[in-house]
């Protein structure tokens, strides 16, 4: 479980991460969750460990720390009762990163009672745009 701070992290989150965490593939890709809340989500990832072959970040790392911001976060809004199940992502990469840290930034486009939407926006340790993700979760009871 990350290091949380309660003023990054909504009571709800907070319960979140401790009942469910953020999961192995996170762990694995090296995925820090910074602040979680239904409405925002930040979280980092290393470029190193999570290159392709050329020597930049692959392109399904960008999408696995924004499907994992989007989703935690639609989970938060869920509740402990529900769950959030991705059914439709897409990806726009503009900028490649060879090494440092990446930052999603996830905000709530839409806050639904069956759906979520969430926009990710990714950016190297200079506040350059790498890529845009938007994300929609359905919530269903767990």
């Amino acid at each position: 479980m990350p290091d949380t701070t309660p003023s990054a992290f909504s009571d709800q989150a907070l319960e979140f991460l401790e009942r469910r965490g953020a999961g192995e593939l996170a762990e694995r890709m090296g995925i820090e969750i910074v602040e979680l809340s239904a409405e925002r989500a930040v979280g980092t990832m290393p470029v190193e460990g999570n290159r392709q072959p050329v020597g930049i970040l692959h392109g399904g790392a960008h999408v696995v720390l924004a499907e994992s911001l989007g989703s935690m976060a639609a989970s938060v809004h869920a509740g402990p009762d529900r769950i959030a199940m991705g059914i439709e992502l897409n990806a726009s990469h503009s900028r490649a990163a060879a090494s440092g840290i990446v930052t999603g930034t996830c905000t709530a486009i839409h806050l639904g009672r069956t759906l979520t939407t969430h926009e990710i926006v990714m950016t190297d340790e200079q506040g350059r745009r790498l890529s845009t993700v938007r994300i929609t979760n359905i919530l269903r009871d767990a």
